[in-house]
């Protein structure tokens, strides 16, 4: 669990569709749009971990090469996003001037919902790196997966809180530089690359 704790707390602190999300909602809108788009984003990436874990967890339980086929893919995909967010590491400057008009509570956290369930991160993290923690052999993996997913789920739920909260106060901080955008997306590219060829090199299937 710890070393599945550790592998989530890197992909999920790297800043993805639901941080840019967060910290624009915060810088346009206050924190507790923010805290409340959080709230709806978590919802949202339980809801992906409850329909992988019901319908993957089976699979992955039956077949050693569908787990192997699951992890490849996914470190793959994991090693690509890692790239792009290289690449495009400028681009987070952006979501730091986002501005729209006022959100309630509800709408707020809806469209929270709605970044959670189309995460494509959320995706990868249940559906490629979840399934190398859970002990086949041991049964039941749908609900390993769902129990795991928990401990995801909390972390998001502070790691994302904590952007929030933080985005305002360190809003005059970081338009002063936009370079300071462009070093956290290249730090968190190569963090996630790390954590592809981690899971291609690890996990075996018992």
């Amino acid at each position: 669990m710890l070393a599945y704790a550790v592998a989530s707390a890197i992909l999920i602190v790297i800043p993805g569709p639901s941080v840019l999300f967060t910290v624009g909602r915060a810088l346009a809108y206050g924190r507790r749009t923010a805290l409340l788009t959080v709230c709806g984003n978590v919802a949202g990436n339980y809801l992906v971990a409850a329909c992988v874990a019901l319908g993957l967890g089976s699979l992955v339980q039956r077949s050693a090469q569908v787990f192997l086929a699951v992890k490849l893919a996914g470190a793959l995909y994991l090693i690509w996003l890692g790239v792009q967010a290289i690449r495009h590491r400028a681009s987070l400057a952006e979501a730091f001037s986002a501005s729209a008009p006022a959100r309630g509570d509800g709408r707020a956290a809806r469209e929270g919902f709605l970044v959670g369930v189309t995460n494509p991160k959320a995706f990868i993290l249940f559906g490629a790196v979840l399934p190398q923690f859970v002990d086949r052999a041991a049964g039941h993996v749908p609900v390993q997966m769902l129990l795991l997913a928990l401990v995801s789920v909390a972390i998001g739920l502070v790691s994302d809180s904590t952007w929030a909260l933080a985005a305002g106060s360190l809003r005059a901080w970081f338009t002063r530089s936009p370079r300071r955008f462009a070093m956290v997306g290249g730090a968190g590219g190569l963090a996630m690359i790390g954590v592809g060829v981690s899971v291609a090199v690890t996990g075996q299937p018992h």
